[in-house]
């Protein structure tokens, strides 16, 4: 049961989640207010956030929102919009973000991380033991590349036949 009445944008009860979030991101290697600022928008009633909602919500400065949403919208985790004759931006998370994300920015991760593997293991020696290790890890790397958009695929179609596909 929510304690906030409908208009405000985020419900009181869900805060602790926000934050339980965002220690989750933190730990993960996202920064602390950016962390913040997704687990807000990923919350709200409405489904996006203005800057000025956002400052509120998490009482933080506008200076701090605008940093947290700059780096959301660089790695894809929160899109800017507005609404017709609006002026304020709104901010929200894509129907598809989570899988949208990690597919794009793993494909590139993947890819550099079998490059730069493939240099150490000329480096080391490819029959050494450090070079065996190394080509192991590459093949691990280039098994989850090959194998990450089969899966995210497969999830699509889960979704569909469940009726719950999002997007368009």
């Amino acid at each position: 049961m929510s304690s906030q009445p409908p208009s405000e944008p985020v419900d009181d009860d869900a805060l602790p989640f926000v934050e339980k979030m965002a220690t989750v991101l933190y730990n993960a290697g996202m920064a602390r207010m950016p962390a913040r600022v997704f687990g807000a928008t990923l919350v709200a009633n409405d489904g996006a956030l203005t800057a000025a909602q956002l400052a509120e919500v998490l009482k933080i400065s506008p200076a701090a929102v605008s940093g947290a949403v700059r780096y959301l919208e660089q790695v894809g985790m929160v899109q800017r919009g507005r609404s017709p004759g609006e002026r304020r931006d709104h901010f929200t998370i894509g129907d598809e973000f989570w899988y949208e994300t990690v597919l794009h920015k793993e494909d590139r991760v993947f890819s550099e991380l079998s490059k730069v593997l493939v240099e150490g293991m000329a480096a080391v020696g490819p029959d050494s033991a450090a070079g065996k290790r190394l080509a192991e890890t590459r093949d691990f790397f280039d098994y989850l590349a090959k194998e990450l958009p089969l899966l995210i695929e497969r999830w699509r179609e889960q979704r569909l036949n469940e009726g719950r596909a999002a997007g368009p």
